[in-house]
């Protein structure tokens, strides 16, 4: 794995979007996995930017979103869909038609969760995967306890998610209690995953899934097993890492070799 390190959530949001950038340079028909949360943000107008200065188009990219609260429509201010168009969708020239999030309002959700699976085999698999890190360590709505091997489901959300995501909404008690979300087992499929985390809220969690044991009750610490995962992180968030020295010493050779070492 790599851990890139920066001082501030807009330096780690232009260093993964370079990123981005640069693996769909390679291989136009790209197949993204998106994230939702606070998390992209930056990286979604670091993306906007570089697609209106002509850096990079996603004419050909193909999407697919880690979840969605289920019983919301996609027109739902809070929906992930309406989320996606918003600040990220509206603003580039991607075909909506080749954006993918699942589907909230889905009366046979199991059937729905096989069919999004197929979608995402057909077509090849996803290339890379962006995430974001829950507060808990979790990662898409894969909450503390889910299998390591999951697929994509309907999960019933932690107290601990309710409570953090309740800031989107005017009452803790409109927070869908339920979500559509990929599995852990789906998300290390991706060829290639980033998972970028600031602030220190999150440093805990980022110690628990880099550093700790491999654990269902740390989503995140599955990424362990991944081959090519890449963090981005400000310092408030890797502030509890205890190998930060060889971090940085691996980033720097990385600049010296010409290659990503991971």
């Amino acid at each position: 794995m790599r851990v890139i390190i920066r001082k501030t959530y807009e330096e780690i949001s232009v260093e993964a979007a370079k990123l981005v950038t640069s693996r769909i340079e390679k291989k136009p028909e790209f197949v993204l996995g998106l994230a939702t949360g606070s998390s992209p943000l930056g990286l979604y107008r670091e993306l906007i930017n570089l697609n209106k200065k002509g850096v990079v188009s996603f004419k050909k990219v193909k999407t697919f979103n880690l979840d969605e609260y289920y019983g919301l429509k996609g027109d739902h201010p809070q929906s992930y869909r309406y989320f996606m168009n918003t600040n990220l969708f509206d603003h580039i020239d991607i075909d909506k038609a080749n954006t993918m999030v699942p589907d909230g309002t889905a009366q046979d959700w199991e059937e729905f969760c096989r069919h999004y699976e197929q979608k995402i085999k057909e077509a090849g698999g996803i290339d890379l995967q962006v995430l974001g890190i829950g507060s808990d360590g979790h990662i898409a709505f894969n909450e503390p306890g889910s299998s390591l091997a999951s697929r994509t489901r309907l999960v019933a959300l932690d107290a601990q998610t309710i409570e953090d995501n309740s800031r989107f909404f005017e009452d803790k008690n409109q927070v869908p209690r339920f979500a559509l979300s990929m599995g852990v087992g789906t998300i290390l499929e991706a060829k290639e995953i980033i998972l970028i985390a600031n602030g220190k809220n999150k440093a805990k969690a980022i110690a628990q899934a880099i550093e700790g044991p491999l654990t269902s009750m740390i989503s995140a610490s599955a990424l362990q097993m991944h081959p090519k995962v890449s963090y981005f992180l400000d310092e408030e968030a890797a502030s509890e890492l205890k190998r930060i020295n060889y971090y940085k010493f691996v980033e720097e050779a990385e600049k010296k070799l010409g290659k990503e070492i991971f």
